[in-house]
């Protein structure tokens, strides 16, 4: 994954996340503020309800305006404007607080104009069992008076768990709430291990690449050294040291391939690929390399290439140097996990307006689940504690790669036991 992709990622994902957040505090919020004014207009019904019965009962009249006065979010003042019991209070509170529905335990102090002080309080505690208990006010839990001191007969109410019982009535709204929160909690912790990860991977990859290119040195060394063997006239009257120096000559080449194909993919990891593109007749180009793959088929004793080039327009736009390699990885493949002699036939045909190349072999074949993977990277089909076919699991990848950046099709066609058919589908020009 590239750093682009990654801030991409992150970027994407921090926006997604507060905006789901910001979206989720907008609710908590408006939902907070929709209950505490539903809180307030229920406590406003019952004191007035509650002032009406007290009024009826004693009996006075009420004031016509400021009846009832909210001196914070949870302290109301009603304003009788006549004595009454303070008993008779508390039934008709409880009674219009039943009527609305209201369960909170409430604190009431009546004002005591002598004293101009809130006295004869209580706490009433709500309790389904035996509703609205009464308790005593404390001295510290007096209800503070009005600041009007015009006011004479005025009794206030508190509900001091009033944000409680608000909250208890939001339970879903903080699930989600809380579900969001854990949420965002895992996107971090994703992006950092994903952070972590990349940093990893790039210090493998500095390892694999600095490793790779300091096998260039000796491989070239050896390969200069096994080349004075070769042309030694003893080394050739030497049949035995002859056909060791062969198999130095012949090993080197391979290894040199195999780092070859690691720096190569380094480079395509690391940089975007840029494509040389120009237009190539691939019938042209199959029959140009077919001596040099014709060789490889035949160094296994009893190999055979067949070429059925059978397009009639085989202009494409394409890499020359990326579509041989491809043909060359491909026949590669079907040499190295071929049955005894390898057989591989290479096909070239038009169907409708795409060129459809394809390279089958006699091989082992790839069983189904496998195959979804064999295109990616390092992978090899496991075979157990046998490895009698060498190799990275680089071919296939950089097959993969290539035919994405020319975005062209690949199709794999394989049965177990019956060979594996590769086709690459390119628009013909």
């Amino acid at each position: 994954m590239t750093n682009k992709i990654i801030r991409r990622v992150i970027v994407l994902g921090a926006v997604s996340m507060l905006s789901l957040l910001a979206v989720q505090s907008y609710w908590v919020l408006r939902t907070w503020d929709l209950q505490e004014q539903e809180f307030s207009r229920k406590v406003t019904l019952a004191l007035i309800d509650a002032a009406n019965d007290l009024s009826q009962a004693t009996p006075f009249e009420l004031p016509s305006q400021d009846l009832i006065d909210r001196l914070s979010s949870n302290y109301y003042v009603v304003n009788v404007d006549n004595d009454f019991d303070p008993n008779t209070l508390e039934f008709f509170l409880r009674k219009s607080f039943e009527k609305q529905g209201l369960h909170e335990d409430f604190q009431y102090g009546v004002f005591d104009c002598s004293s101009k002080q809130m006295v004869t309080g209580k706490t009433i505690e709500y309790n389904k069992s035996t509703p609205f208990g009464a308790v005593q006010l404390k001295q510290d839990e007096a209800l503070p008076p009005h600041t009007k001191t015009e006011l004479n007969y005025y009794f206030g109410v508190r509900f001091p768990d009033k944000n409680a019982a608000i909250l208890s009535n939001m339970w879903l709204v903080i699930i989600f709430t809380a579900l969001m929160l854990v949420t965002l909690a895992f996107f971090i912790y994703t992006m950092f291990v994903i952070l972590r990860q990349k940093q990893l991977s790039e210090l493998q990859r500095d390892f694999i690449n600095n490793m790779t290119h300091e096998f260039k040195t000796p491989i070239s060394t050896i390969n200069i050294s096994t080349d004075v063997f070769l042309n030694n006239e003893k080394i050739k009257e030497d049949s035995r040291l002859n056909r060791y120096s062969h198999i130095i000559k012949e090993q080197v080449m391979r290894l040199n391939t195999q780092v070859e194909k690691v720096l190569q993919l380094a480079k395509i990891e690391r940089d975007k690929i840029e494509l040389n593109l120009e237009e190539l007749d691939l019938t042209e180009l199959i029959r140009g390399v077919s001596p040099s793959i014709e060789m490889k088929v035949a160094e296994k004793e009893g190999g055979r290439l067949s070429l059925d080039l059978e397009a009639t327009n085989a202009l494409v736009k394409a890499d020359r140097l990326h579509l041989t390699n491809i043909i060359h990885n491909l026949v590669d493949n079907g040499v190295k996990y071929s049955k005894g002699a390898p057989e591989i036939h290479v096909g070239l045909r038009n169907e409708g307006d795409e060129l459809v190349l394809s390279v089958q072999d006699n091989g082992i074949g790839i069983s189904k689940e496998h195959q979804k993977h064999v295109f990616d990277k390092f992978y090899r089909v496991p075979t157990g504690n046998v490895h009698n076919v060498k190799g990275f699991g680089l071919g296939l990848f950089y097959v993969k790669t290539i035919c994405k950046e020319h975005k062209w099709k690949l199709d794999l066609h394989s049965q177990l036991g019956e060979g594996t058919r590769v086709e690459i589908r390119m628009p013909v020009r």
